[in-house]
């Protein structure tokens, strides 16, 4: 399987919301990076940190999130996804849509790092009253 297709169907999980899809691709000493202002900023290291960190509180936070990608680019190990995020934070009722740049490291069949880019200030304002 190509790097290019090990994220596609970490996506495809994603939209279905199966987290062991989505953890199956992913390297036990993966580094994952959040943007700066955004909600969950920080880097976190291995699945379990990831799930904790971030699913959990997407997945409790909000109503109908999403990470959709739109294209991708693609060279050797890494995987660039250009796409769009979206959903309602539960406590301000408030809605966002957000673009996204996804980089991302696959070496052996398996996500080694994750970075987010996003536009924060678009997410901050669904989270503010």
């Amino acid at each position: 399987m190509s790097p290019l297709d090990t994220i596609q169907r970490l996506y495809a999980g994603f939209a279905s919301a199966d987290l062991p899809a989505v953890l199956a691709g992913m390297a036990p000493d993966i580094e994952w990076t959040e943007a700066e202002g955004y909600p969950y900023a920080g880097t976190f290291h291995g699945p379990q940190a990831i799930v904790d960190g971030v699913f959990i509180r997407l997945a409790t936070e909000w109503e109908g999130y999403q990470a959709v990608p739109d294209r991708y680019v693609s060279e050797g190990d890494e995987v660039i996804a250009l796409g769009h995020y979206s959903g309602t934070y539960k406590a301000t009722g408030k809605s966002f849509r957000a673009p996204f740049v996804h980089a991302w490291t696959v070496r052996g069949g398996q996500i080694v790092r994750f970075v987010q880019y996003v536009d924060t200030v678009l997410v901050q304002r669904a989270l503010q009253p």
